[in-house]
């Protein structure tokens, strides 16, 4: 929906010629309705200089990574490397820019592409008004593959110092649930002040079938919203109380999604945070879609990429899309699949049971040296479809699952509120706990909302 469609429903004709015009508009569209969803930003929208300038400044930031890429092995100066590009109107920095760069080619993502998505001419940035307290504004590509999230400068710098803790995280734990930052930015404007914001990889991807998206803290204090009216086209992030009665169906692959639960929660509790949130949704699987996981092509690709190092999505150096085999990859493909279809069996077999062993022999301990790594980095069979890192296919249903929001620290500040909540909702769970006690009680609320 276009801001004009809006203003044409709400009887309000006249275009804004100035920026306070349109912040009062928008203010007042938003309280009047209080808005939800995706909102195409047209040239009448109070951010569209703000992401025509993120676009220009995203294209050349990319730009200079594609001419000249991150190096095999990241050094101390690519985690501190700020760089500055000088445009017309503003100017724009960025961050750690080989480093983040070096992630993307290992989620197998193109330069090109990524580009592409960030700054393509052919339509505007969409932006996202959720239910959520945050006062940081969130955009999306057009394609809807990355959002675009602004930050204070706290957030950032926290960010960028846990860099590399983050990274090698994502390298031991390849499949993890965590939410992919894959940008850090600073763009300043004449006689404004500077605004930081992030890119990160969207957990709602693709999204066009998605029925229900859910924010997950584990806690009942504010967390219950009101659904969208039946068949309204509103996008409406519902919470905790919203899910009750219902359960995540997957069977077999249960155990994985609750031990990387602990593992990425385990992860956030050694940065001190907390307040993070699981996001979920779910959408249905049609019978062809299932046909197709269970497939022998699809299965010895998925196979291949899920428990082959060297051609894994967080490995990968030239797959576009996670799950693609190369031509040339063929001969070795063939080679690998009895020994990389029986590891993952053994893989599932221990998923399933929770035993650290190998069924065909019946030992206590795994011997192979290649299957304990991929034990210990508690892979799973990822899907065959796009953004797979974050898609769980159940019997019935295909999850999206993400993990978001760790950049709250449990200082001062928070440990203050812990006492007034405690006092102010006697008996009752709210989100402002230890990172200990948060981290176990999200991964209880997913054991006892699973299947």
């Amino acid at each position: 929906m276009s801001l004009n469609e809006q203003m044409e429903m709400t009887g309000e004709g006249t275009r804004p010629h100035s920026r306070a015009a349109k912040r009062c508009l928008w203010g007042g569209l938003r309280q009047q309705w209080r808005l939800l969803g995706l909102f195409e930003i047209s040239p009448q929208h109070e951010f569209y200089d703000l992401t025509c300038m993120m676009k220009e400044g995203l294209q050349a930031a990319v730009q200079n990574t594609i001419d000249n890429p991150p190096p095999d092995e990241l050094s101390e100066e690519d985690f501190e490397m700020e760089v500055t590009q000088i445009h017309e109107s503003f100017r724009m920095e960025t961050f750690a820019g080989p480093v983040f760069a070096w992630l993307r080619r290992s989620l197998g993502m193109s330069e090109r592409d990524y580009q592409q998505s960030l700054a393509t001419t052919q339509g505007c940035y969409l932006q996202f008004i959720s239910n959520s307290k945050s006062k940081a504004d969130f955009f999306l590509t057009n394609d809807k593959r990355f959002f675009l999230k602004t930050q204070n400068k706290r957030e950032v710098k926290f960010l960028l110092s846990n860099l590399k803790i983050y990274l090698e995280h994502l390298e031991r734990y390849p499949h993890s649930l965590l939410v992919k930052f894959l940008g850090v930015h600073r763009i300043k404007i004449p006689r404004q002040r500077k605004k930081y914001f992030i890119v990160m990889q969207s957990v709602f991807f693709p999204d066009e079938r998605i029925e229900a998206r859910y924010d997950i803290k584990g806690c009942e204090i504010s967390r219950w919203t009101n659904p969208a009216p039946e068949g309204s086209q509103v996008i409406v992030v519902l919470k905790d109380l919203n899910f009750e009665g219902k359960q995540i169906t997957l069977e077999q692959q249960r155990p994985w999604l609750l031990r990387q639960m602990e593992i990425d929660t385990a992860f956030l509790q050694r940065l001190n945070v907390l307040d993070y949130s699981l996001l979920l949704a779910h959408q249905p699987l049609h019978r062809d879609e299932r046909a197709m996981g269970l497939s022998f092509a699809s299965v010895i690709m998925r196979t291949t990429k899920s428990v082959n190092p060297g051609c894994s999505p967080a490995h990968s150096s030239h797959a576009s899309v996670p799950g693609a085999v190369l031509e040339e990859e063929s001969t070795l493909l063939v080679a690998q699949v009895d020994r990389a279809t029986a590891r993952c069996r053994v893989m599932e077999t221990y998923h399933e049971d929770g035993l650290r062993q190998d069924p065909a022999d019946g030992e206590a301990s795994v011997t192979d040296p290649g299957l304990r790594e991929l034990l210990a980095q508690n892979r799973r069979l990822l899907p065959s479809t796009k953004n797979p890192l974050h898609v769980i296919d159940g019997r019935e249903l295909r999850y999206f699952v993400g993990i978001i929001d760790i950049f709250t620290v449990y200082g001062f500040r928070k440990k203050l509120e812990h006492l007034w909540k405690r006092l102010r909702y006697p008996g009752q769970s709210f989100s402002t706990i230890s990172p200990p006690a948060y981290a176990q009680r999200i991964c209880q609320w997913v054991q006892g909302h699973s299947q």
